[in-house]
């Protein structure tokens, strides 16, 4: 007798191959930080603990050549994980969707959640500080497990560093969990579709 893994979740985890990309991205979500009115608002009236361009900017890679680089950056990361996962895109690619930027100030999280009407999502980290949390993955058989007894890697914790790149499936739920550091956490989030 055997038994065999089935439908496994992969993640994806990378460094960006321009460490100079990191710092001008830094620069830019910083300056947007203070540029933006829209996105503070938004970022305030939602109880977001710091500020995110998710509601107010969906035009970075065309707004400022760092994020463009990241894009392209971006682009390869997620056709490469594509190939890995499988998906048999008739010829054609993942598109970027969106892509936002986070300055999560200490204290801030974001529960868990996930991205609809996307194939792939993922982060670059852009500022690290120690303890400034892990995302905390769900084991996406979580709602079916029902009376089972415990497990180990219900949850994992991937730990981000500065220039790395995660990518999972949009459907898998995760969540931020809170800065626990003193200064500010920095990232740019994005979703792909098909």
């Amino acid at each position: 007798m055997s038994s065999r893994a089935l439908f496994a979740t992969l993640f994806y985890e990378a460094g960006l191959e321009n460490a100079a990309l990191v710092g001008d991205l830094d620069a830019s979500i910083r300056q947007l930080a203070i540029d933006d009115v829209a996105g503070r608002q938004w970022s305030k009236a939602n109880g977001y603990r710091g500020y995110t361009s998710y509601a107010s900017l969906n035009d970075l890679p065309q707004r400022d050549p760092a994020f463009a680089d990241l894009k392209r950056a971006l682009d390869r990361h997620v056709a490469h994980f594509a190939a890995e996962c499988g998906f048999e895109l008739g010829g054609r690619r993942l598109k970027l969707d969106s892509l936002w930027v986070n300055v999560l100030k200490p204290g801030g999280t974001h529960s868990g959640h996930l991205h609809p009407h996307s194939v792939v999502s993922g982060t670059v980290y852009v500022a690290v500080p120690p303890g400034s949390g892990a995302i905390k993955l769900e084991d996406p058989r979580l709602p079916m497990l029902m009376a089972a007894p415990p497990r180990p890697g219900t949850f994992v914790y991937a730990e981000p560093a500065v220039g790395h790149v995660f990518l999972w499936e949009s459907w898998l739920r995760h969540e931020v969990m809170p800065n626990a550091a003193r200064s500010e956490r920095v990232s740019v989030s994005f979703n792909y579709r098909w």
